[in-house]
Parts: structure tokens; C-alpha cells; sequence
């Protein structure tokens, strides 16, 4: 015993020692405080399709998921998701051993991090990374080993290092976890890319994790590729999926996981311990999302595109330095140009300043000096507010 009372006793976990509030929750209080445009965190400022939102009532209505729907999810939708996957990417699943719905995706990467980490296990991220990466594989006892996405100024875009990535795994090395699109670059993994991934995978047999959320938002002739379609990936390959991003309903969290049948019994016994269920009426008006025709898909990647060019042409007239993002609905920036060095510093003025809230990639980042003048800007808003972002933010340029 060090005689420490409890009361003297750091309440938190120490594994969370270094997490605190999530940035999206305090630039989101800032923005309502100001009043500022709040192009920080990544939600729509419209609902999704009608017809989904009526399939919800309809589904509350006739008393469809009022109670605890099945564990693993209603067979509609697990349905949905399997039939998705091959229509779209020639990938087969069976819905009922193969597919899991979660409470959005960021519960799928929770339970798939705590299902298949031992404590001391290595796990090899992109960096920078969504802030729920780093805190689920502290929880889960292992050791994230973050591998950079270097930008590339003079391409406006941002890199993988293959040799550094495989540098990065040692024998401890449990799995990698991926994300394409890249939030928050933009990045798009090339399928020469996601090949050397899949052969390092294979060579050092590792699993591998995809957070695929932005699926359905790339741009001009960046394509989207499942790892789990590349040669010796089926079998090693958690895929995750969520349809808040591609619908426009973050608040539902409904989000799915297809894998193998053990991994995914493996993230169903963590699952069930989490949320056990959750979104019930949801489910199946996602299940009918899914099975929406190409158009809608081919509408909103076109819808989000053009908004992606209003945004990024604001600010660049406002002096940032714009990476051109691949793919989701986030710009980053570098607030270089415009005299500035501190992205945090920078964006907690920016509400006094341009009644603009955005955020500094720096907290996405394990070594913050590695993101530290770099800034991220959500454009999925409508574009009236757009554009009134752009005006604002063309007070920095003066």
C-alpha cells in the first residue's frame, strides 16, 4: 500500500490518463457559445433521404425494434449489409455468421479492438488517426505504433511511407489498423497500396482492421477498395462499415462489422457488454438505405464533390494552404501561410476572430509538433453556410 487514501486516488483509469474531453465536444460548446459556424465536427446540417426517415416512422409505428432487437441485429439489415457487400465490392457474406450491427461504427472499432487485443499487443495505425483509435486501444491494454501520412505540399496531398509501415512491425505486432478514405486527410489508399498492406499482412500474419465509414465518398479517380478483396485478406480482415456518413444520420449509430464467423463471434462477446443492442427502429429503415438505387450514391458523392470545391476555393482566398482531399467531407489545411504556427491556438480564437469553428489536427496526432500548423474543416453543410464561412474566413487574408 503507497498510503494514498481514495480520496487522493486519480479517479480516472490510468490507461485514460491522457484522454480528457474529445476536441469535438469542446470546439462544439465553443461554437454554440459564439454562435460561430461550426464547420468542425463532422456532421450534415440536413437529414438524409425521405424515404429513409419514413421507413423509420413506419418501423416505430408497427412496433418494429420498440424492443431489444436481436443481438447480432435485425435480420433485415444484416441482410442488407451482406447483400451491399457483394452487389457493390463482390464480397460474400452470410448475414447470419458473418455480419454484426453495432451502435454506429465507432462501437464496432471499440469491440473489435477489446475482442482481439491482449495487453502489451502492438497495433500499427495511420496517423493521424480518429481520437476513438487511440483511446480504444489504450482501454484494451496495447500499444498503438502510429505510422505518418506525410503531406505533400507541392501535390496538395498526403502520403504513405510502404517502408516505413513496414518498419514499423515487430514481433509484438498484433494487427493493423487501417482507414480509407483517411479521416481526416482525405487520403485514398491506391490499390498498389492496399496490395503491399495486404502482403505485409499475409508475411508477418496480421490481422487487419478497415474503417471503411467513408466508403461512398470519393472523388474524380480515387476508388475505393476493400482490403478484405485483396488476396489473403477474407480471412484476416475486420471490415468496418457505418451508414451515418453515407446517409446523412450520425445520430442513429448504426454501424456493422464483416468479417470471418470466429473474428466476428470474437467482437460479438465483447459487443454484447457494450451496448448489448442498440437503434432498433433504425436497423431497418438502414436496410432499406442500402438497397437505395446507384443514384442516390452517384448524387450525394456528386453533391458532396461540388461542395468540396466551395469550400476549398474559400479557403484558399482566405491564405490556408489546401490539401485536396481524395475522399469523406474533411479539408485539412495549413494555417502556415497566414503567419500562424499553433493550429489549437489558432482555431480557439478563430470564433472571436471569423465566427468560424474548426479543428487542429495536432490532437489526431501522437507527437501533436507533427500536425501542429495543420487544421481541419468539415464541408458537409449547406451551402448558403459555406459560403458564408468563406466570406468570413477572407477576414484572415486582410
Amino acid at each position: 500500500m503507497t498510503g494514498m487514501t481514495s480520496s487522493e486516488r486519480p479517479l480516472l483509469n490510468r490507461r485514460l490518463a491522457e484522454f480528457g474531453t474529445t476536441i469535438f465536444a469542446e470546439m462544439s460548446a465553443l461554437a454554440l457559445r459564439t454562435g460561430s459556424i461550426n464547420l468542425g465536427q463532422g456532421f450534415p446540417d440536413t437529414d438524409g433521404p425521405e424515404e429513409v426517415r419514413e421507413a423509420a416512422v413506419r418501423a416505430i409505428r408497427e412496433g418494429r425494434g420498440n424492443q431489444y432487437p436481436p443481438g447480432p441485429g435485425v435480420p433485415e439489415l444484416r441482410t442488407a449489409i451482406a447483400a451491399h457487400q457483394q452487389r457493390r465490392y463482390g464480397l460474400s457474406y452470410d448475414p447470419d455468421t458473418e455480419v454484426l450491427v453495432t451502435a454506429g461504427a465507432t462501437e464496432a472499432i471499440a469491440a473489435t479492438l477489446l475482442a482481439l487485443l491482449e495487453p502489451g499487443d502492438e497495433v500499427v495505425a495511420l496517423e493521424p488517426y480518429y481520437d476513438s483509435y487511440a483511446a480504444c486501444i489504450a482501454m484494451a491494454g496495447g500499444t498503438r505504433v502510429p505510422v505518418t501520412l506525410r503531406p505533400d505540399a507541392e501535390a496538395g496531398v498526403f502520403r504513405l511511407d510502404l517502408d516505413e509501415l513496414r518498419a514499423a512491425v515487430t514481433p509484438r505486432t498484433r494487427l493493423l489498423l487501417v482507414n480509407t478514405p483517411h479521416n481526416p486527410t482525405g487520403t485514398v489508399l491506391t490499390r498498389a497500396e492496399l496490395t503491399a498492406i495486404a502482403e505485409l499482412a499475409v508475411e508477418r500474419d496480421l490481422l487487419v482492421v478497415t474503417d471503411e465509414v467513408y466508403e461512398h465518398l470519393v472523388y474524380e479517380d480515387a476508388e475505393h477498395i476493400p482490403l478484405a478483396t485483396l488476396p489473403g485478406m477474407r480471412g484476416r480482415t475486420v471490415t468496418i462499415g457505418s451508414a451515418g456518413k453515407t446517409f446523412s444520420f450520425t445520430g442513429w449509430k448504426v454501424g456493422w462489422v464483416t468479417s470471418t464467423p470466429e473474428l466476428v463471434t470474437a467482437v460479438r462477446s465483447t459487443k454484447q457488454f457494450l451496448t448489448y443492442v442498440a437503434s432498433g427502429p433504425f436497423q431497418y429503415a438502414v436496410a432499406e438505405a442500402l438497397a437505395l438505387p446507384d443514384a442516390y450514391f452517384d448524387g450525394f458523392r456528386a453533391d458532396l464533390g461540388r461542395k468540396r470545391e466551395l469550400l476549398g476555393e474559400g479557403l484558399r482566398a482566405a491564405g490556408f494552404q489546401v490539401y485536396r482531399p481524395q475522399g469523406t467531407y474533411f479539408i485539412t489545411t495549413d494555417i502556415a501561410p497566414l503567419g500562424e504556427k499553433d493550429a489549437h491556438a489558432f482555431c480557439r480564437a478563430l470564433p472571436e476572430r471569423c465566427g468560424v469553428v474548426a479543428i487542429p489536427n495536432s490532437v489526431f496526432y501522437d507527437d501533436p509538433d507533427a500536425g501542429r500548423s495543420q487544421v481541419r474543416f468539415a464541408f458537409c453543410k449547406k451551402d448558403d453556410v459555406l459560403h458564408e464561412a468563406a466570406d468570413r474566413l477572407r477576414r484572415l487574408a486582410s
